[in-house]
Parts: C-alpha cells; sequence; structure tokens
C-alpha cells in the first residue's frame, strides 16, 4: 500500500469507526462555537469526565458569551474551582470580552481572530474552527500526536517544534472534504478511547490493518517524547488561624495578589521555607517553622500564635510541588503593640474593627491594590470564595473534623 492509500483508508476507517462509536458529550449535542470552546479549554491537562460536570454548570451559570464576558471574576473562578490551572479560566473571560467588544459577541471563525484570543492556541484555534465550523484546520493535540505517530511510524521528538508542524500538514491532507469536524473529533476520540499511551487497544482500533508500528511492533515505543523536568520541590507552613469572640467557629483567609500563580484566588496565609534568593527547597523542625510563621505574618499586620501542627497537604503544579505543613493558630490579642507594629508595616491595623457584613476587610486605610485582603469564614462561607484545591482540602478536611 503506498502512502496515498494508506491516507485514504485511515480517513474512511476513523470516519466510519467514529459514526458507530462517538461518546455522547453535552458539547457535542450542539454546534455552538461558544460550547465547543468552553469544553477544549476545560479539557486542557483534564479528563473528559471530569469536565462534564463542570461544563453543564459553568453553561448554565454563563449561557452566552456576553454572560461570561459581564461576570464578575470571583464568580468565574467559583464556578471554575477544583479544574486548577486558573489562568485558563481567566483568559477565557478575557477573551470573551474581546469576542463582546471586537466581533458583538459571535465567535469569530477566521484564523488569525481565533488565534488572536486570549489563551487559545494552536490547537484550541484547530478544534474550535473545524469542530464548530467545518473548516478543515488541524487540531493535533497530545492524543493526535500519538495515534498519527504510530500509525505512519513517525519516529521524531514530538516535542520539537518541526514535527507539530509536520503532523499539522498531515492532518489537513488526511480530512475528506466537508468532514473537517467530525474527523477531528475521530481523532481525538480514537486515540482517548483506543490508541492510549499504555497497552493500545489494538485488537479493537479500526486503522489496525495498516499501522505501521503495530505491523513492526513498535506500538508501545511510540510516540518519542523528551522528559519533562520534574517539578520544583517547595517546603512551604501555612498557618490555619482560628478566630476568637464574635469570630468564633471562623478561620482567617487571603486574597492571592492580582497576577502570578493562583491570581486572584483565596488562601490559609503560608509563607515559603526559601531562603533569600535560593531556589532550594528546606525543611525546618515544627518549632523553627512556627516561628517563623509567626514572625513573617506579622510583618502583614496579622499577630498569631501557633499552638501545635494540625496536618500536611502537598499539590503539584505544572512546575512546583507544594508540601505544606499546616498549624493550628490562635489570633493574639490586640494590644498598643502590635496595632503600631501593623501600621508601620502599611498593614492592617485594628482587624477586629474593620468588619464588613461580618468579615475583615482589613485594608487599614490604603489604597494600595497589591496588599493582601484578609477575610474571616465560616464553613458556609466557602461558597463564596474561590479556593485552590490545596486550600480546598485543608478547610474542608478542619471545619468536617470540628
Amino acid at each position: 500500500m503506498n502512502n496515498i492509500e494508506q491516507q485514504r483508508y485511515f480517513s474512511r476507517e476513523l470516519l466510519d469507526w467514529y459514526g458507530r462509536s462517538k461518546r455522547d458529550l453535552p458539547w457535542r449535542r450542539h454546534r455552538n462555537p461558544y460550547y465547543i470552546w468552553i469544553s477544549e479549554i476545560m479539557l486542557q491537562q483534564t479528563r473528559v469526565d471530569t469536565v462534564i460536570p463542570y461544563f453543564n454548570r459553568f453553561i448554565e451559570k454563563f449561557p452566552t458569551v456576553e454572560a461570561l464576558a459581564d461576570a464578575p471574576e470571583d464568580e468565574v473562578l467559583k464556578c471554575w474551582e477544583g479544574l486548577g490551572y486558573y489562568s485558563r479560566a481567566r483568559n477565557l473571560q478575557h477573551a470573551a470580552r474581546q469576542v463582546k467588544e471586537q466581533y458583538g459577541g459571535i465567535m469569530p471563525s477566521g484564523k488569525e481572530e481565533v488565534f488572536g484570543l486570549k489563551g487559545v492556541g494552536p490547537y484550541t484555534a484547530g478544534a474550535i474552527r473545524s469542530i464548530a465550523f467545518n473548516i478543515p484546520a488541524p487540531a493535533v493535540d497530545g492524543n493526535v500526536m500519538r495515534v498519527l505517530s504510530r500509525y505512519f511510524l513517525i519516529e521524531e521528538d514530538i516535542m520539537k517544534g518541526s514535527t507539530r508542524a509536520h503532523m499539522e500538514d498531515l492532518v489537513v491532507r488526511l480530512i475528506p472534504e466537508g468532514r473537517a469536524s467530525d474527523f477531528n473529533q475521530g481523532l481525538m476520540e480514537l486515540g482517548a478511547l483506543v490508541c492510549t499511551p499504555k497497552s493500545p487497544k489494538c485488537l479493537t482500533c479500526p486503522v489496525m490493518e495498516h499501522c505501521a508500528a503495530r505491523l513492526e511492533g513498535k506500538e508501545e515505543s511510540l510516540p518519542i517524547k523528551t522528559k519533562a523536568k520534574p517539578p520544583r520541590p517547595e517546603y512551604r507552613v501555612a498557618a490555619l488561624v482560628e478566630g476568637t469572640g464574635e469570630y468564633n467557629g471562623k478561620v482567617l483567609i487571603r486574597k492571592r495578589p492580582s497576577t502570578g500563580l493562583l491570581a486572584g484566588m483565596w488562601e490559609l496565609p503560608h509563607i515559603s521555607l526559601s531562603q533569600g534568593k535560593e531556589t532550594a527547597p528546606i525543611s525546618l523542625p515544627d518549632e523553627a517553622a512556627m516561628d517563623r510563621l509567626a514572625g513573617e505574618l506579622k510583618t502583614e499586620g496579622i499577630p498569631i500564635r501557633p499552638v501545635g501542627h494540625l496536618m500536611d497537604a502537598e499539590h503539584t503544579f505544572s512546575h512546583i510541588h507544594w508540601n505544606m505543613r499546616v498549624f493550628r493558630c490562635q489570633w493574639r490579642d490586640i494590644s498598643a503593640g502590635s496595632l503600631q507594629a501593623a501600621e508601620s508595616a502599611a498593614a492592617y491595623a485594628a482587624v477586629y474593627k474593620d468588619t464588613v457584613e461580618g468579615n475583615i476587610d482589613v485594608e487599614a486605610g490604603t489604597a494600595n491594590s497589591s496588599e493582601p485582603q484578609y477575610r474571616w469564614i465560616s464553613q458556609s462561607d466557602m461558597a463564596f470564595y474561590a479556593f485552590p484545591n490545596v486550600f480546598l482540602r485543608i478547610l474542608n478536611q478542619y471545619f468536617t473534623s470540628e
């Protein structure tokens, strides 16, 4: 079989298989570009089964581009809570505002226009254009590269830009006229369900007969992929500060800066145990760690007294692995000395006095938006704040045990 015949066979058998075997997914029930866009962003780094309930809730809350564009960011982040990679949600809302302002709320179909949206890369642009508009654009992700590497025996590193470009060109040649939407979805589906990373299900594969890797016994050694660097470990200590008096039963949380990792989300006050500009993590005995935690939070105007170890937690980002030790802490009595120290640090004086609806809004008269914000919250209040997964687990475990 020559290359042209091999390609025609692949396209024909793939489309037949997809027509028989495609999963019933909520974003496939409509050719709505907005739905397809949302689903593709959510599916980045995330399993389909995990995405489905999030997609349904997100569409219910933000049914149109305009609804997403006009929503408060905190609501968008809260709706995204648990999916991780929160920059996806912020970029999605930014792009929704672009669509509203530049295209009247109608998703564009042009290559440059789609690719110009915030957070939309080559794969996502190709997926939106091909699935929603049936345009013969390549949508090459990890699943697709694995299928193509095996079927066509492409023994090149898929982490290289030249390999991706070669595969994008190949996909364009493979797409039958008028079938871009089904073809690209079928290609993704084959990689997700049959041509899996480990133990591929070759005997049920619709294109197994002419798969070059299978014929040469290389199906499990492809694709070739340079291993990424392991995430850098960091050791952190966090304060679970318990309220007293009118704040009894509540804990203290703070808002992260508006830029950077986990921007704009809420967390327990915590510090890194790195020293100066050193990148290597260090670990400290509990007593020393508690002293350092109390000392650094004092400079933010948060006078606490750690009383002991509460729990440990871990979380892995793409490039960092947090090892976190959480200490139960008490709020120290506010004295003239502590208030003076807080004011001298331009932080948060009179924390118990400056409240909004029972929560602290301790800006101490400063207009510096880069200063952290703090709140006292109960378990029921968690519904109104978006937390990274690691702090969501810590707080849920704490409130459940209490």
